[in-house]
């Protein structure tokens, strides 16, 4: 077998840091010397004890669970999975910071579902990082042919001089043999940016195209590298940064707008910076979650020369916290997803993070249909504030979106009517903490932060290997 957020040093999914000196909230950010923190984590013995409360179901007539598969040992080290893609047959899971990181990206082999075979693991030879997402795919550019898999890459420590070796950015390999992945290339960040949060692979005919989300980079770099990057990968071996954008750039918001907050017309000093962004199936447009600024959509037709078109909002009460979108109904509707750990707030609702549901076939006018909470939303009796309760990634297969819902496992909502979603199945094993869903065929995989690779089968399905 080949086994070759964010200054986070335990096993957290996200932190939010309170500036000693100014009303500055860095979410998602470093922890730095110097500044009192308040930090909402994942505390491991409150999260057990909160989901040992639960009832765990692994056998609904819409998602029975099929495999459950631990990730191994990497060089000695135990570590915890991330986000989950598929390509051909094959999972890629990413890895988050438990035990010092460094955990790469796992392959699956699934040609029996019931069986997942760990194959091979790379992306983890950049000392002191963590490999959070990975997409892969089918590539034809003048330069490569093949499958491709981009990789995020985070450090644990930002700038850390006892770290020299430490750099976030993006890993680019082949993996069109997913059990011998092949490094090519890797476009490298500033080290004063903790890395690339989250990212996303496209094609736009003969050329690729990586869309980065790289949280505060305009602001540890003074404007030298932005958020929000688009990226030529069609030579992988050498990257090529196309156009970036951060959101001082607004008209609406750049008055307002200091050491990464802004001051937003509701009177509420919102956290704004690049979480996540995805694109349509053509590469057309991009959706940018901005936390507290909302989705930004962009044309992209014009990769070196983006236009902005809109961005969804929040009504005063609401905590904005955009961290993942997906699409349905062909692109005209937007799926965004909230990720809110601490349910209370001054002048905000008390709620955990939920999903809302918006018609985008005017672009620049995004309109909210619906809003789908859960009984998982206002229960407060977790014994720690976390983000055990919260909603986190979104995927839409048909009329079905999945979401993935830390301690609540993965929640199968019809959308059929977007105005009225409703809950047809949820899967909570014991101990749940799934970090993300993604849906390949007749099976729905999970991404479980302690207990590995979930396959789960949809419509009663008995499974199939690859095609």
């Amino acid at each position: 077998m080949n086994k070759k957020k964010l200054f986070i040093n335990t096993t957290l999914a996200g932190v939010l840091a309170f500036s000693a000196f100014s009303p500055v909230v860095f979410a998602h950010d470093a922890l730095e010397e110097g500044v009192s923190k308040e930090a909402y984590v994942f505390d491991s013995e409150a999260l057990q004890t909160l989901t040992h409360s639960m009832t765990g179901q692994k056998n609904l007539s819409f998602l029975r669970e099929a495999a459950a598969v631990q990730i191994e040992k990497n060089n000695g080290v135990q570590n915890n999975m991330a986000d989950v893609y598929a390509h051909k047959g094959f999972a890629y899971t990413g890895t988050h910071t438990a035990n010092g990181a460094n955990g790469g990206v796992r392959v699956f082999d699934l040609k029996d579902p019931s069986n997942p075979v760990e194959v091979a693991v790379f992306a983890d030879e950049i000392p002191n990082t963590w490999q959070e997402k990975v997409i892969v795919k089918s590539v034809n550019t003048p330069h490569f042919k093949g499958d491709l898999a981009a990789v995020s890459l985070q450090q644990t420590s930002r700038n850390n001089a006892n770290r020299p070796d430490s750099v976030g950015g993006v890993l680019l390999y082949d993996v069109t043999d997913p059990y011998n992945p092949e490094r090519l290339g890797f476009y490298q960040l500033d080290r004063k940016i903790t890395g690339t949060h989250e990212l996303y692979l496209t094609t736009q005919g003969n050329r690729a195209l990586v869309l980065a989300s790289n949280p505060y980079a305009d602001y540890y770099t003074h404007g030298e590298q932005k958020d929000f990057q688009i990226i030529d990968v069609s030579n992988p071996a050498e990257p090529e940064l196309l156009w970036q954008w951060d959101p001082r750039e607004l008209d609406e918001v750049a008055e307002d707008f200091n050491g990464y907050h802004w001051a937003s017309p509701d009177g509420k000093t919102r956290p704004v910076f690049n979480h996540s962004v995805i694109t349509d199936n053509n590469a057309q447009h991009a959706y940018v979650s901005m936390w507290d600024l909302g989705t930004v959509i962009f044309d992209i037709k014009d990769p070196e020369n983006p236009v902005y078109l809109g961005r969804t909002d929040y009504a005063n009460n609401q905590k904005g916290a955009a961290h993942s979108a997906a699409l349905a109904k062909g692109g005209t509707v937007l799926i965004e997803t909230r990720e809110i750990a601490n349910p209370h707030g001054a002048g905000y609702e008390s709620a955990y993070g939920y999903t809302r549901i918006f018609d985008i076939k005017d672009k620049t006018n995004p309109v909210l249909l619906s809003e789908f909470k859960t009984d998982l939303t206002f229960d407060f009796s977790a014994p720690v504030v976390s983000f055990a309760k919260t909603v986190h990634d979104p995927k839409v297969h048909g009329n079905t979106l999945y979401l993935s819902y830390y301690s609540g496992g993965v929640l199968a909502v019809d959308i059929t009517d977007p105005s009225n979603p409703v809950e047809i199945a949820r899967y909570t094993p014991e101990e749940s903490n799934v970090w993300g869903v993604f849906v390949d065929r007749n099976y729905v995989l999970a991404s479980d932060m302690g207990q590995g690779l979930k396959v789960l089968l949809k419509n009663n399905g008995n499974g199939h290997g690859r095609n």
